[in-house]
């Protein structure tokens, strides 16, 4: 196993078939988080590759209102990568020809998330308890499309049940083009401490790309998680939320081995007040409004006054509203004023 080194490794780029990825840092999946106008941002402020939150394949609720904004990648850039999930292999299979036709580039299988509604239906890491039925999906999917299919799982289900290098040897057999490993098994959630380790051993026992996923919240961790793990890239999730140039952040390290300086109140107001604006234009009202408030929160939660900011946001509204809060919030920040915070019509 590589040992930590204090030297970033040299920034390179990765192949996805016949995507060249660069640079070696990815956007995660995130239920709820990486829908369109975070995506289009994220890959704005550097990262390489962007995932789409996780799609159902159940065809029932392809035309619901959730899927159809899923499912939207008009003048997203390229390459386009959509993550499905389900347990039916031929289920599977028809969700991923259904995506390419609608613009996906790369289809990513969920075998990773931990969430109990999901998990208690099978699908996402639930999956790696049954290695005959992930081999039935992976062949399944990746015969069924003639783009790149990549697969996210996690260490294992439990820990007496560390099963990602059985899981990956099976993936890469069927044809799977790379694998995102999540360094911790689905009992642990989101607790305790990523085990790179397990991801390193994974990578040296495989010829396609492999990446790290779990921690990763700095420049300085994503270099040390890459030279410890031998791994392709990166990728971040919630350390994203609320800081998507961590992406142009790590790239400028990997490529240099020098921090940027952090980005500006006036920056990170005109990046919020974009965010916002695509989210309120994509989604209209009032649905705009309601998504908005957990990145406001996230974009805030360092700030002072944050509590009162988002009480305030929160009762906004309309986008105009929720935009005037904002921009008046910051601009009083940017002057070095306390921000006047009334009470939203």
């Amino acid at each position: 196993m590589r040992a930590m080194t204090d030297r970033p490794p040299q920034t390179a780029s990765f192949r996805i078939g016949p995507h060249e990825i660069a640079p070696r840092v990815i956007l995660a999946p995130m239920a709820g988080v990486t829908d369109k106008p975070f995506r289009v941002l994220c890959k704005r402020l550097g990262a390489g590759l962007c995932v789409s939150e996780m799609t159902t394949s159940d065809p029932r609720f392809w035309n619901t209102a959730k899927s159809r904004h899923r499912m939207d990648h008009d003048g997203e850039p390229a390459p386009i990568s959509v993550q499905i999930a389900g347990t039916v292999p031929e289920v599977m299979a028809e969700a991923a020809r259904y995506n390419v036709d609608h613009g996906a580039q790369i289809i990513d299988i969920n075998m990773g998330c931990p969430a109990k509604k999901v998990c208690n239906a099978w699908a996402g890491s639930a999956l790696m308890r049954d290695e005959a039925l992930v081999a039935r999906i992976l062949d399944a999917v990746v015969r069924a499309v003639d783009v790149p299919v990549t697969l996210k799982i996690r260490t294992g289900w439990a820990a007496d049940r560390r099963n990602a290098l059985a899981i990956a040897r099976i993936a890469q057999q069927a044809g799977v083009a790379a694998l995102a490993v999540h360094g911790r098994t689905r009992d642990q959630q989101y607790t305790g401490v990523a085990e790179y380790d397990t991801i390193g051993e994974v990578k040296a026992a495989l010829s396609i790309p492999v990446f790290a996923n779990g921690d990763i919240d700095s420049p300085d961790k994503a270099a040390q998680v890459l030279a410890r793990t031998g791994c392709d890239a990166v990728l971040v999730g919630r350390a994203a939320q609320g800081r998507p140039w961590i992406f142009r952040d790590i790239a400028h390290y990997l490529a240099s081995g020098e921090l940027l300086p952090p980005p500006s109140l006036a920056e990170v107001r005109d990046v919020l007040l974009g965010h916002l604006a695509h989210l309120h234009e994509f989604y209209g009202e009032p649905s705009g409004v309601r998504i908005a408030r957990k990145h406001l929160g996230w974009y805030a939660k360092d700030r002072p006054e944050n509590g009162a900011f988002r009480a305030v946001v929160n009762h906004a509204e309309t986008a105009d509203a929720q935009l005037r809060l904002t921009r008046d919030y910051f601009d009083a920040l940017i002057a070095g004023v306390p921000p006047r915070l009334p009470v939203a019509a």
